[in-house]
């Protein structure tokens, strides 16, 4: 139950209503509680009273010549009959049940209640239309048969006065209290929340180039884990945020050399002097320029789409193998260009295991950039062709999936072998075109789809050694 409903949750309001809520409730069960004990205060002198009453009236109830006598003396009766508040009754019965004195419409004691045993016993009963307290003794005389009853009834006016005067005087002061609790919680409240306000202040006053930690030893115990979060959040952001500007560095700079080839090549073909040959090798080279511009911007948009669909893409039934097979096929042209013996070999795509959950449009960019890498990177001639192998193979006791393209090209070193996945990068000593994108988008495409990207030589202690670059998809 909540005393206070806000459309937009508050932390003060939260712990402000679960901690009123309760005092607020439980106040009226206090209240009954504090009820039944006064009751249970008030009835205690007034309960000894009655049972001296009884005591006095029993000793007053004698035999005399085997009949049973009482006899009240009338001051006896008098202060009996002499509180102003309550009313009370009295009655005597004889061995066989006869009325000797007092009233007889006095409710008896329960049939269950054992006879006897000389003591006070104590009940509540209704007489006349009223609440009374009766306190009744069982008088034994020495004669056989049922002992005397002595009975003594009170109405409960004076309990409940007196009960309602301990009630005032337990309760009037937690009307006072009750508001001062309140007020105490509520300043505590504010007290204990200032360090979030201070928080919000110091984050509200940082500029927005200032991506540095926050202190967490400056604010409480329990806001420091949200404050390390936070700080984490900070960092990963300023990392991207420089990994970007790295990365728009990068692509102006590779954007730049094309661009500045096409210019100088159009100025070298504006010249007056220029023939023929001239014009159509400046041609040639202006081309060529504007199709490596027209890469390196398809590869930005490619590693761009790649690192922006994340956990939005749509993964459905893919069949590796169909789609190494549509590749292969869709690259064969700039392979035979180049003399390169481009082809396939592995599972066929009919066999249970090549398939997997992915993107078959990003699966494709994938095996086309890894293709791509090895055509630039594979030197090739009549005399010696390179050769250039895409396989699929299943492993069905490990559930995996691999991915293979391979190559006979001059491999990569050791040392650059981690380097080759970061954005912009290429081998050294390699004259050939590329815009350094293609691995950087494999391995992005992998991480999508929870695979592991790994290279190696092809051929291990040969000359050139090659390279195998193996993806391993968790199979279907």
């Amino acid at each position: 139950m909540k005393l206070f409903q806000r459309e937009q949750r508050s932390l003060f309001g939260e712990i402000l209503d679960w901690m009123l809520t309760p005092l607020l409730l439980l106040w009226p069960i206090s209240l009954g509680l504090t009820y039944l004990v006064a009751e249970g205060i008030a009835d205690k002198p007034f309960d000894r009273a009655l049972e001296y009453n009884v005591r006095a009236l029993a000793q007053l109830v004698t035999l005399q010549n085997k009949k049973v006598q009482f006899n009240l003396p009338q001051p006896a009766r008098e202060i009996l009959r002499a509180d102003d508040s309550d009313l009370v009754y009295y009655q005597v019965l004889g061995l066989r049940g006869e009325l000797l004195s007092g009233e007889r419409d006095v409710p008896l004691p329960p049939e269950e209640d054992a006879v006897g045993g000389g003591e006070v016993r104590l009940r509540d009963a209704e007489m006349r239309g009223l609440d009374v307290r009766v306190a009744y003794i069982w008088v034994k005389l020495n004669t056989p048969g049922q002992p005397a009853l002595v009975q003594v009834a009170e109405t409960r006016e004076k309990r409940s006065i007196l009960a309602t005067e301990i009630i005032k005087g337990v309760m009037l002061p937690q009307f006072v209290i009750l508001p001062l609790a309140v007020l105490l919680v509520w300043l505590a409240l504010v007290r204990g929340i200032r360090p979030l306000s201070v928080l919000e202040e110091r984050i509200r006053q940082r500029q927005p180039e200032d991506l540095s930690p926050l202190d967490e030893t400056a604010v409480p115990l329990e806001v420091a884990p949200l404050v390390s979060s936070v700080n984490d959040l900070l960092a990963r952001l300023k990392a991207s945020i420089a990994t970007q500007k790295r990365f728009l560095a990068d692509a102006a700079h590779q954007l730049k050399t094309p661009l500045a080839g096409l210019r100088m090549q159009a100025d070298l073909a504006l010249r007056v002097n220029a023939d023929t040959n001239e014009l159509k090798h400046s041609l040639k080279l202006i081309g060529r320029s504007s199709m490596r511009a027209t890469h390196t911007v398809n590869q930005l948009l490619a590693l761009a789409r790649a690192e922006g669909t994340g956990s939005s893409t749509v993964h459905q039934r893919c069949n590796l193998v169909k789609l190494t097979m549509e590749v292969v096929q869709d690259s064969l042209p700039r392979a035979l260009e180049k003399r390169l013996d481009l082809g396939y070999e592995g599972a066929d795509a009919d066999l249970p295991g090549v398939e997997l959950e992915g993107n078959p449009t990003l699966l494709k960019e994938l095996i086309r950039n890894l293709l791509d890498n090895a055509v630039n990177y594979t030197p090739s001639s009549y005399i010696a062709p390179g050769v250039i192998t895409a396989r699929v193979l299943i492993d069905p006791f490990g559930k995996v999936l691999v991915l293979q393209v391979e190559d006979s090209g001059p491999g990569i070193a050791t040392a650059e072998r981690d380097l080759v996945f970061e954005p912009f990068y290429r081998a050294l000593g390699s004259e050939a075109d590329g815009s350094g994108l293609g691995l950087p988008i494999v391995l992005e495409i992998a991480r999508q789809h929870g695979a592991e990207v790994s290279l190696e030589d092809a051929r291990a202690g040969q000359v050139p050694p090659g390279t195998r670059f193996t993806v391993r998809f968790n199979a279907v």
